[in-house]
């Protein structure tokens, strides 16, 4: 194998090693994002059940 093969090689891993980073930034970037929807869909749920508590509560306490 000459430099010109050799350089040729390494010229095409280097293009495969920067897609599959591309493809990984990309794909870190969507988790993160999705990350941040649940993190929103938990507290409003936390929201919704700490109201609801607050509702049995008084409820419980009217009836006693």
């Amino acid at each position: 194998m000459n430099i010109d093969e050799r350089l040729d090689r390494l010229t095409e891993r280097h293009e495969a090693l920067t897609l599959s980073v591309e493809l990984l930034t990309q794909s870190q970037h969507k988790n993160e994002v999705l990350m941040a929807q649940i993190l929103e869909s938990i507290n409003s749920l936390a929201r919704i059940s700490r109201v609801h508590e607050q509702r049995i509560s008084d409820l419980e306490s009217r009836q006693t």
